[in-house]
């Protein structure tokens, strides 16, 4: 291996440490973080040409033609940017528990600001307005803010459904402005699995993975036909599925007993931040 090679690998080790840290925040998306650091086309190409029959032929035995399958994989950038997310998730999902636990009403007022901002973020790059653009917005909106307003009576813990969050949450990695933890906190499960991390619970943090790799295979395609084809129509959905699921950090807020001025600040702190990104970001790759 090269030095050009090491210091290319550190750099996407550096920014998977970034994609990381979006990644456990709700609002802030993995995906913006892409856009920015440059590295959002090689990200998409690279994990719209992963050939997934190498499992099938692997448990044939057709363990030549595995290999030769697997060996089209682009190892050398998603080793790196793999074990940079997931180190940054391992390390800030300790500090985001105890911020949930301690200061819940703040913590989820800097999420109102983040999911807020990124709603405001997307909607700057779905053109025109338009009614058939509008009819999606509210769409998004009320299958949200109804999801969201009963997650406490219908969605568990258990195994499966955080196998299925796992599927549903991994395709935030491909998708302009919505996080993989928003996703989380939408279906009730944000909480759970940060709580888990924290305790190493291998059986729901194995169950999550596994769902992960499922919806990569499963959905991966799908989304990136969606946005080839019905970019901004599926922007819209997004921004009403944003909007709608403030009704969970407002409900968590509300519960709690809050003193106003702090959990205005931090709203405003989370608003800040991702006009901040937006500044850095290059604003031609999210249109087309």
């Amino acid at each position: 291996m090269t030095k050009k090679t090491i210091s290319e690998s550190f750099l996407i080790f550096f920014k998977g440490i970034l994609m990381g840290l979006a990644d456990v925040i709700p609002g802030v998306s993995g995906g913006t973080i892409a856009f920015i650091t440059g590295i959002y086309t090689h990200l998409i190409h690279s994990l719209s040409t992963i050939d997934f029959t190498f499992i099938t032929l692997f448990f044939k035995g057709e363990l030549k033609s595995s290999w030769t399958v697997i060996k089209k994989i682009d190892f050398l950038f998603f080793i790196p940017l793999g074990l940079g997310i997931v180190l940054a998730i391992i390390t800030l999902s300790r500090v985001i528990l105890y911020l949930l636990e301690s200061f819940t009403a703040i913590t989820f007022a800097f999420f109102f600001g983040l999911i807020l901002a990124s709603a405001i973020f997307v909607f700057k790059r779905v053109g025109n307005v338009t009614f058939e653009k509008l009819i999606f917005v509210l769409l998004g909106f009320v299958f949200a803010f109804v999801l969201a307003g009963v997650t406490g009576l219908t969605i568990t813990h258990s195994l499966p459904i955080i196998f299925l969050a796992g599927m549903i949450a991994i395709c935030a990695m491909i998708l302009p402005g919505i996080s993989g933890a928003f996703i989380l906190l939408l279906l009730n499960q944000y909480q759970y699995l940060i709580s888990a991390l924290h305790n190493f619970d291998l059986k729901v943090v194995g169950a999550f993975l596994f769902g992960a790799l499922a919806g990569l295979v499963s959905f991966s395609k799908l989304l990136d036909y969606l946005l080839k084809n019905y970019k901004y129509l599926t922007l819209s959905f997004l921004i009403g599925l944003m909007l709608g699921a403030l009704r969970v950090s407002v409900d968590e807020i509300l519960a709690t007993d809050y003193v106003w001025w702090p959990v205005v600040i931090s709203l405003l702190i989370g608003f800040g931040l991702i006009f901040i990104l937006e500044h850095f970001s290059p604003l031609e790759k999210m249109r087309g």
